[in-house]
């Protein structure tokens, strides 16, 4: 398993960066205010790779982070921030040319934040993530915010809908070794 722990930012572009297909990438994508950048971050065991924002929608571009010189880690921007910086369509094109055909891309990993139940648009994505020929996996952010009832209830919500998905937190570091080993997994690098 990788340790995650060299890594450092590589690039931020508004298309796919095509010479970057070095390496595999693992992409991450979820809503606004998800907390992706603490997660990356956490995972990454650095404090401030990846910009934390108190204001949702802060990442408006691709960045890709490279991971123990194995694989990029690709941060998409929140689905929220569409409404700031580019029309629905602009971000679904942006969105849609990383994801329909990508030689380097090995797994998605899906934000959601768990103290909320799953929304629409939110089972709309999963549905098209399972239509992609692409591994994805389901991470639930926020989890340390959670009480055993609240967890038994999300749970119940999301093994119908899927089978492979894990509940992390940034702030106590739960299920991030489980987290590497899955996109360890994934990218080949047991």
């Amino acid at each position: 398993m990788l340790d995650f722990s060299v890594s450092e930012f590589v690039l931020s572009s508004s298309k796919d960066s095509f010479h970057l297909y070095d390496l595999p990438q693992v992409l991450f994508i979820g809503k606004s205010n998800v907390g992706k950048s603490s997660l990356i971050n956490a995972l990454l065991q650095r404090k401030n790779l990846a910009y934390v924002s108190k204001t949702p929608g802060h990442t408006t571009l691709i960045n890709y982070y490279k991971v123990d010189n194995k694989f990029y880690l690709v941060d998409a921007p929140g689905f929220g921030y569409r409404k700031i910086a580019y029309s629905k369509d602009e971000f679904e094109d942006l969105m849609l040319s990383y994801l329909e055909n990508h030689p380097k891309l090995k797994l998605i990993i899906y934000l959601l934040d768990s103290r909320r139940d799953l929304k629409e648009d939110e089972l709309n994505t999963i549905e098209y993530l399972k239509s992609l020929n692409y591994p994805y996996y389901l991470v639930f952010t926020k989890q340390d915010k959670l009480n055993q009832k609240e967890k038994a209830r999300l749970e119940k919500q999301v093994k119908p809908i899927s089978q492979d998905y894990l509940l992390v937190s940034s702030l106590n570091k739960t299920n991030l070794d489980k987290l590497k080993e899955i996109i360890s997994n994934y990218i080949g690098a047991m």
